[in-house]
């Protein structure tokens, strides 16, 4: 593998991963170069993840994925081993302690990098629906929601246009880098009637969230925070936090007082 293929890879099996966290072997990457490994692991793309608890058996040609067990030797150190249920010239099969050792990539690392590189904040991600926030990007003429998906490949949704994240991240001698006049033209020249996925129901329960959070960091000022944040004004701000209440139903028990319109009959004479 070449440093260009590095990057591609891990996005592939991301995608293949279907919103689960991917992982990969020690020693699949051993065979990756070493300088893209090193900067993919310091860009926070890969993390160490717990020992595998099923691995490739070494102890024939046959290459049967068996689960791992694990014993003590006299001396209290750990050691691993499969035990073999296919061959009776094998039996019981050491695993090297580098077999078991793994690291692993997600969508919503994956979100966190892209939202550090465009210096976005990060909102909250609904992955049950294979969707990942993360943020506003404020443009020349205006501001767009950016979304993490998966369509076959990861991609990004922003302002109706949709790109792959092959096509605009970049792994190089410097580490991990975006094309943000890509995603600027996209924010500038949206696509008629198109959005993000976002509906109006989840755009304002991430904004309660969000108001919620900087309230109880003690900002005063949290409508014009949240209006920067989204780049729109802060009048617009107060109308999508009333509508929360607005949508409610008319019941018994949210009436006020104010809101009831029968009259009290007048008292017979």
């Amino acid at each position: 593998m070449n440093q260009a293929d590095v990057l591609p890879t891990v996005l592939d099996r991301l995608a293949a991963a279907a919103g689960e966290v991917a992982l990969f072997s020690e020693r699949e990457l051993a065979e990756w170069p070493a300088a893209a490994l090193a900067r993919l692991k310091a860009e926070g793309l890969l993390v160490k993840g717990p020992p595998a608890d099923t691995v490739v058996c070494p102890g024939c040609e046959e290459d049967c994925t068996m689960p791992v067990e694990t014993d003590s030797t006299p001396s209290g150190a750990l050691r691993a081993f499969v035990v073999c249920d296919k061959r009776d010239d094998v039996a019981r099969v050491t695993i090297a302690r580098d077999q078991l050792e793994q690291w692993t990539s997600s969508l919503e690392r994956v979100a966190d990098v892209l939202a550090r590189l465009l210096g976005m904040r990060r909102f909250g991600s609904d992955s049950t629906a294979l969707r990942w926030d993360v943020g506003v990007l404020k443009g020349a003429k205006g501001s767009a929601h950016v979304v993490l998906g998966i369509e076959n490949e990861l991609r990004l949704t922003i302002a109706g246009h949709s790109l792959p994240v092959a096509d605009v991240l970049e792994l190089g001698d410097k580490g991990l880098s975006i094309e943000r006049r890509a995603l600027l033209r996209c924010v500038d020249n949206p696509v008629a009637a198109a959005g993000d996925q976002e509906s109006a129901e989840q755009r304002r329960e991430r904004l309660r969230r969000r108001r919620n959070e900087l309230k109880a960091a003690g900002k005063r000022n949290f409508n014009q925070v949240l209006a920067e944040e989204e780049g729109i004004t802060v009048e617009r701000i107060k109308q999508l936090l009333k509508e929360e209440t607005a949508d409610q139903p008319d019941t018994w028990f949210n009436l006020s007082p104010k809101g009831t319109t029968q009259k009290k009959p007048n008292p017979q004479r």
